[in-house]
């Protein structure tokens, strides 16, 4: 039973989308290579068209175009997908998968080359619709309270307090004045009796 990881990406709105396909619908891309176009249909997406693009097996090693078959092989490589070059002239001999779709690969990647009439997203089922989400952002901006020009009676509510916190506090500060004034009095009689 054959099980793939689509990674599909979109040119047109720069994203990219993951969808796992199983038997029977995965049997349909058995012998598929590298550069050849699936019909929509497949990953059920009608009017879309992809394109092979590359994958790489169950192991992780990547599908090159230009090695034919489905084999894993050693080659020496140069440049392309499966090595990384530091230095200028370098090769390497790396284990790389073949450019034809088998039983061993796991992932495969794929490029929108025709656009059906939604949007990819929406297709696979991903994204909902924009036409649906604009009017009920609408209705979350404007609450009936905004239009009628009042404001909400807790903001109301919480403005006299800070007021009445105020006209307390300098209330206090008064009051604890007025008792500095008397202790420094008393302390000044204070001195004269001790000196007689």
């Amino acid at each position: 039973m054959a099980e793939f990881k689509l990674v599909i990406s979109d040119p047109k709105e720069k994203k990219a989308y993951q969808v796992e396909l199983k038997s029977p619908d995965a049997d349909r891309l058995f012998g598929k290579r590298i550069g050849d176009s699936i019909n929509g249909e497949i990953i059920n997406t009608p009017g879309f068209e992809f394109k092979v693009t590359g994958g790489s097996d169950k192991q992780g090693f990547p599908m090159r175009a230009d090695v034919m078959g489905t084999r894993r092989i050693r080659v020496l490589l140069s440049q392309g997908p499966g090595i990384k070059i530091k230095r200028k002239g370098e090769r390497r001999r790396k284990s790389i998968r073949g450019n034809q779709i088998s039983d061993d690969v796991s992932q495969i990647n794929l490029k929108v080359i025709k656009h059906g009439k939604k949007p990819l997203g929406v297709a696979l089922g991903k994204e909902e619709e924009a036409t649906e989400e604009k009017p009920e952002e609408k209705k979350e901006e404007k609450p009936t309270e905004e239009k009628s020009g009042e404001k909400p009676t807790e903001e109301k509510s919480e403005e006299k307090p800070t007021e009445e916190k105020a006209a307390e506090k300098k209330e206090e500060s008064t009051k604890e004045e007025k008792p500095v004034e008397e202790k420094s009095e008393e302390k000044k009689e204070d001195k004269p009796e001790e000196k007689k």
